[in-house]
């Protein structure tokens, strides 16, 4: 780890102010420390942080520790995202690929509702825009931001709103649906989704109400336990756009089902009509009964 990156943790600690945080960190990786599954008491010679750069490819395991070069460990402190993407590499390409669209995906799905939604929320805007949300400006996509900063939007536009937040829901569930036409690529979308990858790894943090200690196993080791038996997808209506997404999952020792489930919310990464559209995808089943992910023993 830099110095620099070192001196701002070490900061915090002296400063008092992410005591919880600090402790709640230090119990889990005593937890690894003496985990059956992870380090069983040795004691690493090497521990390596991944740092924000973003490498080229999939990047499935989204580790952020690496010990020993060898066990990856992933810091997931009260976030239910697994995944944020944006929406056409989700689906249009199931996850494969690293390429970044500039394309505005409500332009894409939702163009007519796209545009009736804007042409009224232009009229609110003190700035001369243009007639066509396609022609729009960054300078323009701030001066619309800052009309629509509020949560709740006005009433006249509640209802253009919601009307393209339909749409988009539609178009989106039926091009993933589509895109999703066969089993293997329906069992390698569940895997993606859940971050399930080639080698295994842990996942240490925290959720609302406890600590997150787990081992996620390989796609090999997930092939040995389970199997998928459906995989489907739904539009979603709950004041912006979503996709709902549901796998059926077989445990081949016990021969029961079970159900993992999570949804997606579509939205402009920073604000409405200001950045590019992002496809978040949210785990809701809990953490301990999602197939492939194993409690630290």
């Amino acid at each position: 780890m830099p110095d620099e990156a070192w001196d701002r943790v070490v900061r915090a600690e002296d400063e008092g102010t992410h005591a919880t945080a600090f402790e709640t960190a230090f119990a889990n990786g005593c937890a690894l420390l003496h985990a059956k599954d992870g380090l069983r008491g040795r004691r690493p010679r090497l521990v390596e942080w991944k740092g924000p750069h973003r490498p080229p490819g999939d990047d499935v395991v989204p580790a952020d520790l690496r010990i020993d070069h060898v066990y990856q460990v992933s810091c997931k402190y009260l976030s239910r995202i697994t995944v944020n993407a944006g929406p056409a590499r989700l689906f249009d390409r199931l996850l494969v690929g690293d390429e970044r669209s500039v394309q505005d995906w409500f332009s894409v799905v939702a163009p007519t509702e796209y545009q009736e939604f804007y042409s009224v929320a232009r009229e609110r805007s003190p700035n001369l825009l243009p007639e066509n949300v396609a022609d729009l400006g960054r300078v323009d996509r701030d001066a619309l931001r800052e009309v629509l900063r509020d949560r709740r939007l006005p009433t006249d536009l509640q209802g253009p709103w919601s009307e393209l937040c339909q749409a988009v829901s539609l178009a989106s569930a039926e091009r993933w649906r589509t895109n999703l036409n066969d089993r293997r690529r329906r069992l390698r979308m569940l895997w993606r989704l859940l971050r399930i990858g080639d080698a295994p790894y842990f996942v240490l943090g925290a959720d609302a109400s406890s600590s997150l200690r787990l081992r996620l196993g390989s796609s090999w080791d997930w092939m040995q336990r389970f199997e998928l038996r459906s995989f489907e997808v739904h539009p979603r209506f709950a004041g912006q756009p979503e996709v709902g997404w549901a796998g059926e999952v077989r445990d081949r020792a016990s021969g029961l089902d079970r159900v993992v489930k999570g949804h997606v919310e579509i939205r402009w990464s920073h604000g409405r009509f200001h950045g590019s559209p992002e496809a978040k995808v949210y785990l809701d089943t809990h953490s301990l009964d999602v197939p492939g992910y194993h409690p630290l023993v």
